[in-house]
């Protein structure tokens, strides 16, 4: 298939708004971030419950995964999108106006289900349109897809928290708007439904036993980025807030921001890196950025946390862009969203199981101990995912190159 530059005007646009509908699951995933210091002051929230509003979403986006992961393969990628964004919608709403961390948590499930079926089925139809052959270049758009979202959690909502009125609301209606619009774009999109296609039943997600190992690289890289991740989203406001001083939400917002954009700058720039150097590369890039974080802790340093900053997108960026090339590669057709949907389930398994983790050790040890917990087993993470991606993601009978001859 022909790359999208050369394809119709239709097709291009199909194309962009799958990654548009990337763009706004990332958005909402991270809206809250600029917002968790606030609602632990007027709430008077322990870490615990911040952290839980965090994680309640990838845990309910798991349940939907094991639930509703080939639900795109047989309905089709645009009816599975709909009912993703509908959903998203609501969890977007509920925040709008929530009084309470109840509303709030309530809020964050529908978000979680809304992602979970519309993120893999976006992913698979930009494959499905761009083709396995430009498995690269759609893994480096996919992944700065994703970091243009981010950017706009943590920019947009940090100023709009620091300077504009209803710092607690004003940003989720923004977001509303935001994600109406990509609705009405999805509506547009043809229908895809495969006529010849059987009913759906909840039957969860299955991997041919054939591709069980690269899925296993994929997903283990995609889980040490949403690991990392994690960190980020659930504790960095809180972090600028509590360990290095930063009082100002646009400021604390403008650096968490720094980190999606050099996320979706390396994962443009990265695109003609073979894997395995590239997965070394993440692997480093983490590891020294968690040690930088662990010094910004302890000794109150805005430099050093820009460091991580920018470390921690790098390893971000390469981890997440080389799960999905991975499986855009080996993946067939009829196979891909429930594929996709098998290693976003495992990476959000890891995402909340951080955020949980951490929460809970900076409730009762302090954000400092949490962070010193949290690095070397983030970065050992990483490390078993650079192994799995050396072991099973390149084949044997050209161990060494890039993933891109695998097939």
């Amino acid at each position: 298939m022909p790359s999208t530059a050369d394809a119709p005007a239709s097709t291009r646009l199909s194309f962009w708004t799958c990654a548009a509908v990337l763009a706004v699951a990332l958005w909402m995933s991270g809206a809250a971030t600029p917002v968790y210091p606030l609602y632990a002051k007027d709430w008077h929230l322990t870490p615990i419950v911040t952290t839980s509003i965090f994680a309640v979403y990838p845990i309910v986006l798991v349940i939907v995964l094991l639930v509703f992961g080939s639900l795109s393969d047989v309905v089709g990628r645009r009816t599975s999108i709909l009912l993703g964004i509908s959903a998203s919608l609501i969890g977007v709403f509920l925040f709008a106006i929530a009084p309470n961390v109840g509303i709030v948590l309530i809020g964050r499930a529908f978000m979680g289900i809304g992602v979970g079926l519309s993120l893999s089925p976006a992913t698979a139809k930009m494959i499905d349109i761009a083709g396995p052959r430009n498995s690269a270049r759609t893994g480096g758009i996919s992944t700065a897809s994703t970091a243009v979202g981010l950017v706009f959690a943590t920019l947009v909502g940090g100023a709009l928290v620091q300077y504009a009125p209803f710092p607690l609301h004003l940003t989720y209606w923004v977001l509303f708007v935001v994600e109406a619009l990509v609705f009405a774009l999805v509506w547009r999109l043809p229908r895809d439904r495969d006529a010849e296609a059987p009913r759906w039943r909840p039957r969860g997600v299955s991997v041919p036993r054939a591709l069980w190992g690269p899925v296993a690289a994929a997903a283990l890289c995609v889980s040490a980025s949403y690991s990392l991740g994690a960190v980020i989203l659930s504790q960095g406001a809180s972090i600028g807030v509590q360990l290095v001083g930063s009082s100002n939400a646009l400021m604390t917002g403008a650096l968490l921001a720094i980190s999606m954009l050099v996320i979706g700058i390396v994962a443009l720039a990265s695109r003609r890196i073979p894997l395995p150097i590239a997965a070394v590369i993440a692997l480093v890039a983490t590891a020294l950025g968690f040690g930088s974080l662990v010094l910004a802790a302890s000794q109150h340093s805005l430099a050093l946390f820009l460091v991580f900053c920018v470390l921690g997108g790098i390893g971000y960026s390469l981890f997440f862009a080389a799960g999905l090339q991975i499986v855009s590669r080996f993946a067939p057709e009829h196979h891909r969203g429930s594929m996709f949907s098998t290693v976003y389930l495992v990476g959000y398994v890891f995402q909340a199981a951080t955020a949980l983790w951490l929460g809970s050790e900076a409730t009762s040890g302090g954000l400092a101990h949490a962070v010193d917990l949290g690095a070397p087993v983030v970065s050992a993470l990483a490390a078993v995912a650079l192994i799995l991606v050396l072991v099973l993601a390149v084949p044997r009978r050209t161990r060494g190159a890039s993933v891109v001859e695998a097939s």
